[in-house]
């Protein structure tokens, strides 16, 4: 019988956010495969998880997918984790899942830890229509994708870190001059924060202080004209 793929999220801060099913899999399958196995041994040690655990990130993914759901497919259950939050959003895994479907194996996903939920939540936006957009291009790119979200009504969540923070929200200030904006930082740590108003306002926070970690950028979507109903006849 063929195996499974488990995708497991793992904590993005907090250890205390892993779940029991999740610690219950990685002790029961055949191989663990991490984005970073010296970042992962952190919390597998602390839940005295002692599976084999191999390197699978965006670098090898590519070179290793056909040997993986080869051992899938002879029965193994293998299970993949990502540094923080879940496999496959702005992290490794979309490969490694489309080719397990395409070969008709079972692919299970745990619900879990991942930064822009409880950023969009905490925002306190509407949220009946958002659109995550994970991270800009740097360089490449950048400037199109920039034009292409110009015209975005929706709430918008991406993910930008400690080091480009303060040029992305001036370009998106640019772009979206009279929407709200929340930043959420360090989501499920010590130093959690976040941060609400205008780009200015925000962008003015960030200047003057050392903030680290990565951040998440809700932008507040269009708001919605509520017509009147017309007086009845009746």
């Amino acid at each position: 019988m063929k195996g499974k793929l488990y995708i497991i999220p793992t904590p993005i801060g907090n250890l205390e956010d892993m779940t029991l099913r999740a610690i219950r899999l990685l002790k029961e399958v055949d191989l663990i495969l991490a984005e970073d196995t010296r970042t992962s041994s952190v919390l597998l040690r602390h839940y005295e998880i002692t599976t084999k655990t191999i390197s699978h990130h965006k670098f090898n993914e590519h070179e290793a997918v056909k040997k993986i759901v080869q051992e899938i497919s002879e029965g193994k259950n293998i299970a993949l984790i990502s540094d923080a939050g879940t496999p496959g959003i702005s992290d490794p895994g979309y490969l490694l899942v489309h080719i397990c479907v395409e070969n008709n194996i079972v692919v299970e996903t745990l619900p879990g830890a991942t930064a822009f939920v409880p950023a969009l939540v905490n925002s306190g936006f509407p949220i009946n229509e958002f659109v995550f957009i994970g991270f800009l291009p740097v360089k490449k790119g950048r400037e199109t994708k920039l034009r292409e979200i110009t015209a975005e009504k929706r709430t918008m969540i991406l993910y930008e870190s400690t080091y480009r923070i303060l040029k992305t929200l001036e370009q998106l200030g640019n772009i979206f001059p009279e929407r709200k904006v929340s930043v959420s930082r360090e989501i499920s740590k010590k130093f959690e924060e976040t941060v609400r108003g205008s780009f200015p306002e925000v962008q003015d926070h960030f200047k003057n202080k050392i903030s680290k970690g990565e951040f998440v950028i809700v932008i507040k979507g269009v708001e919605k004209e509520v017509k009147e109903k017309p007086d009845s006849q009746f």
